[in-house]
């Protein structure tokens, strides 16, 4: 059965558009979706500016495609995600290399509407379609002493041309803190506004974390490996100084050339307004996790 979040982001937040026509409705109250629909968790009640499917899907970052915001969608038509496996590794039970039609056959999908905050400073509201990563890793079998989980993307530069130059160290990894990686709120997202993920969007499955920047949320995975040490990251590698390993959404911790105290929220155009940024992107219940964590030093 798919669990519910309360929330205050709700299909008006998302955006009216005419691939919903047809969409599972919303109660009268606006309170909830019709059964089997799930909400993210709380977060403060401002008000967000909706986003649509072509803002969603034109405007990324994904590197392997390209390093302008157009380019993932440009590029990434050619970019062949059937068949697709990904190999599970290192501390578990049952490593192997799980097909994606067998995940998807195992996994509760469900929607979670979540926002986005990219360490560049914008942000949108995306209704994803996943499941729990915690639930892929249960049933790979973690095994007790495992403290991480380490992510590596699909490596095929003849499809994803952005491989063929040095911008980053290819393959591109990623990498949680195991109570990171198994809170309720960390997703594969596999797909969006009950879509298959699109490939600029990460096709066919992504992780989402939505309480940190966008960059720790890897797309495109081919492996998750579970291990007993902090996992090498592709932004921290390429600037230690730039990108923690943590990467917890911080409006009192500045990148080292812009502000993080504000956000421009994508869909306003080329003068929309900033709004506050919130600790967590303003999912509070993770502030547990690094509880006595000074998060200036550990950003």
């Amino acid at each position: 059965m798919a669990r519910r979040w309360t929330n205050d982001l709700s299909r008006r937040d998302v955006t009216p558009k005419p691939v919903f026509m047809n969409r599972r409705t919303l109660l009268a109250s606006g309170g909830a979706l019709a059964a089997g629909a799930a909400w993210p968790a709380q977060a403060s009640a401002e008000a967000l500016d909706p986003n649509t499917w072509d803002e969603i899907t034109s405007y990324n970052n994904f590197y392997e495609f390209g390093t302008g915001k157009t380019d993932p969608k440009e590029n990434a038509g050619q970019l062949t995600t059937t068949p697709w496996s990904v190999e599970i590794d290192g501390m578990v039970d049952k490593p192997g290399s799980y097909a994606f039609e067998d995940i998807l056959s195992q996994m509760d999908i469900e929607e979670r509407i979540y926002r986005l905050r990219c360490v560049e400073a914008w942000s949108m509201v995306i209704p994803w379609q996943g499941f729990e990563l915690a639930d892929l890793i249960a049933m790979a079998g973690p095994k007790p002493d495992a403290t991480h989980v380490a992510f590596q993307t699909l490596m095929r530069p003849e499809e994803m041309p952005g491989q063929n130059y040095p911008i980053l160290d290819w393959p591109y990894v990623e990498g949680l803190r195991m109570d990171e990686a198994m809170h309720p709120l960390t997703i594969m997202a596999t797909g969006l506004y009950d879509k298959p993920l699109p490939n600029q969007n990460g096709a066919p499955m992504r992780l989402v974390v939505p309480w940190k920047y966008g960059f720790k949320s890897i797309k495109s995975i081919v492996r998750i490996t579970l291990t007993d040490s902090q996992p090498p990251t592709t932004w921290n590698l390429s600037g230690p100084q730039e990108y923690g390993f943590y990467a917890n959404v911080n409006p009192n911790v500045d990148h080292p050339r812009w502000s993080q105290a504000t956000e421009r929220r994508i869909g306003g155009g080329l003068f929309s307004s900033r709004v506050d940024t919130q600790l967590f992107n303003g999912y509070d219940e993770v502030a547990a996790l690094y509880e006595g964590m000074d998060l200036e030093t550990n950003y």
